[in-house]
């Protein structure tokens, strides 16, 4: 099991009212990816050929993050097609969830730029996280 992605809340994070802005919490996913990419293929895997690109993003909000709280972000899978996948975000403070989301990514050659389908070796990786 991979530990889950610690967040280091930044004094930049944060909007007027002292809680982090709404679109940091997009960086806070991206953050905990890598976290868990690394873990699931290593350092080594060739992302110019075999990566993925973000299609799409939802954030549900239910509590504020402010600046002293430790947040950790969870993976999950939801769905694995042959192109693309879903996973699954969880932020908890203190052990209580304060947002959730998911990502759309899709197989992506960044040589070629196109479309790929999900390398066996990732899918295997990926199903870890179900």
């Amino acid at each position: 099991m991979i530990s889950p992605a610690r967040i280091f809340v930044r004094l930049t994070d944060l909007d007027i009212l002292g809680h982090v802005n709404n679109a940091i919490y997009l960086t806070y996913f991206e953050i905990a990816r890598m976290h868990y990419f690394a873990e699931l293929v290593g350092n080594e895997w060739n992302w110019m050929e075999e990566g993925v690109v973000l299609v799409k993003n939802e954030v549900e909000y239910l509590k504020p993050i402010v600046l002293n709280d430790v947040p950790y972000v969870k993976l999950s899978l939801i769905h694995l097609g042959n192109k693309s996948f879903t996973l699954g975000y969880e932020i908890t403070v203190n052990d209580q969830q304060v947002t959730r989301g998911s990502s759309v990514l899709v197989g992506f050659n960044s040589k070629t730029q196109t479309t790929i389908e999900i390398p066996e070796k990732m899918k295997e990786a990926i199903l870890k996280l179900a």
